[in-house]
């Protein structure tokens, strides 16, 4: 184990890496138990007000953040400096996404159905970082060996195919395979190649003219929604908790 922690953490320098992840999942956990807890009216926690104003944690989240990060780039890496700076760099991403969809927009929408976004961007974020420290790099140029390293020209192409295949996915609406395949290249080609979601820049390109593309597009889109609809909520439900139920419209009013 002790050889294994050397080899693959401290060596390649991913200790602070770790410690910025944890410190984000560990926040996150807590704060959204914190949060669970005073909206049931459960413990001695309660919303922080100053002068009768409500201060979201995504402000004590952006202080750390900044702190975090001048910290990290301050300390190059080195020392038990870089270990705290990367705590608290993580600690501060925490609180921030936290609140994400508030931010997004701009509303205090954190127990809505706009709410769950904060829920998919923490989780879309603790797997990034999962698969760096895991020796993932971006646009999937790991694993090269010596000879092709230097080879520039077969670096460069591997990065512009794979940032190309993204690119494709993401005007496909598929903003999630885009993301991932940055890391992973064949989630990025395989998001290149499948038909684009309705609605999407290339669906209303390439799709016009095409009834049969377009009908295909929105049939796959409903059988993928309808299948991984209720495991996404369940899921989403469990980490961040319940969304509010949106309030009836009364009639007439819109």
């Amino acid at each position: 184990m002790g050889h294994w922690w050397e080899r693959n953490i401290v060596e390649p320098g991913k200790l602070p890496l770790l410690l910025a992840l944890t410190a984000f999942v560990v926040t996150f956990v807590v704060t959204r138990v914190i949060t669970r807890l005073i909206r049931a009216g459960k413990g001695p926690f309660g919303n922080v007000r100053a002068g009768g104003l409500h201060i979201h944690h995504v402000v004590p989240g952006v202080l750390l953040t900044v702190v975090g990060g001048f910290g990290a780039v301050a300390s190059a890496r080195h020392g038990a400096a870089a270990v705290l700076s990367a705590v608290v760099f993580g600690m501060g991403v925490g609180l921030v996404l936290d609140e994400f969809a508030l931010i997004l927009h701009l509303d205090d929408v954190y127990w809505s159905e706009e709410g769950r976004k904060s829920v998919e961007v923490v989780v879309l974020t603790a797997a990034l970082v999962g698969l760096l420290l895991a020796g993932f790099v971006p646009f999937g140029v790991n694993d090269l060996s010596q000879e092709e390293l230097a080879d520039r020209g077969t670096v460069i192409s591997n990065i512009a195919l794979n940032f190309v295949f993204s690119l494709v996915s993401l005007s496909k609406g598929k903003t999630r395979v885009a993301i991932f395949g940055a890391v992973v290249p064949l989630v990025a080609l395989v998001g290149a190649i499948r038909l684009a979601r309705p609605g999407s820049p290339w669906a209303r390109r390439f799709y016009g003219r095409r009834p049969r593309a377009r009908a295909r597009a929105v049939l796959r889109a409903y059988r993928h929604d309808r299948r991984w609809a209720g495991p996404r909520r369940v899921l989403q439900d469990w980490i961040g908790g319940k969304p509010d139920p949106r309030p009836a419209r009364l009639p007439g009013r819109h």
